[in-house]
C-alpha cells in the first residue's frame, strides 16, 4: 500500500478534476456544494441538502450518480409514503407447479445513490425506515436481512420554506448525516447561463469518469491516510466547546446554546478534512482542512436556544467564531 499511496492520491486528484468537468457540463456553478457532496461520498457519509424550489437538487445527485456510473433511484416523501414503499414488500409468486411463496420485492433504497426527496414531508415511521438503512447498510424484512450494495449514499433534501404538515427530523436522527449543506440562489450570470442552457433544447452528455469499484477503493484510501495528533486534538477541542456548562464551552456557548455536538462530529471533522486533503493532492490533513469543514459538519449537530434567537444567532454564527 505504501508504494502505491502518491499513485493513488494522484489518480484520486486527477479523476475528481474530470468529475467536476462533467457536473459542470449540466449545473452552472454550485462549485463548494459540488466539491462537498463528493467529499461526502468518498466519506461514506450521508449529505443533508436544504434549498427552495427549482435550485437543481435533483439535477445535480442525477448528473452525480450518471458521471460515477452508479445506480441511482429517487424517493419522493410524501405524508401517505409507508416504510415499504421504501424498503421493499413481499409479493406472492406462483410457481409452476402451482405453489404459492413469499418473494421480497426490493424497494427504491436498493441503489448506490439514493435522494429521499423533501424527506420532512413524510411521518417518522417512515423517516425511520430510511435513516435505519443508511445507518445499518442493509434492510430487514419478514425476519431476514437483506444487504445493500455498497457504494451506498443517499442525498435527503428539505425545502426551507414551507413548514405547514412536515415532519421535521429529531436531532438524533440528523446526526446520521455527515453534512447539512445549504444551497442558494445563483448569481445573476449563472442564472443567465442556465436558461439559455436549458431553453436551447438540447442536453448535455454526462460520460462516466469512475465506477462503484475504483469508488470503493477511494473511499477505502482516504480512511488510510494519515492524521497528526494536532489535527485530530484540534478537531475533538473544537467539538468540545459547543458543548455548553462544560470546562471547554465559551462563555458565549453557554449564553446561547442548549445542546452542542457528540463524538461523531469529531470523527466526521477528521474524515471530511482528509477527503479535503487528498481531493487536493495533499498526503495529510491540516488544522484549516478541519476549519473548512465545521459549519457543515456542526451546522445541525447544535441547538440554539431562546437567547440565541432573540439576538439573531443562528448555529452558523456560533461556529463561524468558534472557529474565528
Amino acid at each position: 500500500m505504501a508504494d502505491q499511496t502518491p499513485e493513488t492520491l494522484h489518480e484520486l486528484s486527477e479523476t475528481y478534476d474530470q468529475l467536476r468537468r462533467e457536473i459542470g457540463k449540466v449545473i452552472v456553478g454550485q462549485e463548494e456544494i459540488v466539491e462537498m457532496v463528493v467529499v461526502c461520498l468518498l466519506a461514506r457519509g450521508h449529505t443533508l441538502l436544504i434549498g427552495v424550489p427549482g435550485l437543481a437538487k435533483t439535477l445535480l445527485v442525477r448528473t452525480l450518480a450518471r458521471a460515477l456510473d452508479l445506480d441511482f433511484s429517487r424517493i419522493q416523501f410524501t405524508p401517505d409514503l409507508m416504510p415499504s414503499d421504501i424498503t421493499g414488500t413481499e409479493i406472492i409468486q406462483e410457481t409452476d407447479g402451482g405453489a404459492r411463496t413469499f418473494e421480497f420485492a426490493r424497494g427504491p433504497i436498493f441503489a448506490n445513490v439514493v435522494l429521499a426527496d423533501e424527506i420532512n414531508r413524510t411521518p417518522p415511521k417512515t423517516q425511520a425506515a430510511l435513516l435505519e438503512a443508511m445507518q445499518e447498510n442493509h434492510v430487514t424484512a419478514a425476519g431476514e436481512t437483506f444487504e445493500l450494495e455498497r457504494p451506498f449514499f443517499v442525498l435527503a433534501t428539505q425545502n426551507p420554506i414551507e413548514q405547514e404538515g412536515t415532519y421535521p427530523l429529531p436531532e438524533a436522527q440528523l446526526d446520521r448525516f455527515m453534512l447539512n449543506l445549504w444551497l442558494d440562489y445563483p448569481s445573476f450570470d449563472q442564472e443567465v447561463e442556465v436558461v439559455r442552457s436549458t431553453t436551447a433544447g438540447t442536453e448535455a452528455s454526462v460520460q462516466p469518469v469512475m465506477d462503484a469499484e475504483q469508488l470503493l477503493r477511494f473511499q477505502q484510501f482516504v480512511r488510510e491516510i494519515p492524521v497528526a495528533d494536532n489535527v485530530i486534538e484540534f478537531a475533538v477541542r473544537l467539538v468540545s466547546q459547543t458543548r455548553p456548562q462544560r470546562d471547554a464551552a465559551p462563555d458565549f456557548v453557554n449564553e446561547y446554546l442548549s445542546y452542542g455536538a457528540g463524538p461523531r462530529a469529531s470523527q466526521y471533522l477528521v474524515l471530511g478534512a482528509k477527503t479535503l486533503a487528498a481531493l487536493d493532492g495533499r498526503m495529510t490533513p491540516l488544522e484549516a482542512d478541519v476549519k473548512r469543514m465545521a459549519v457543515p459538519v456542526l451546522r445541525h449537530r447544535i441547538v440554539t436556544n431562546f437567547n440565541a434567537e432573540a439576538d439573531g444567532i443562528t448555529p452558523v454564527k456560533v461556529i463561524d467564531r468558534l472557529v474565528g
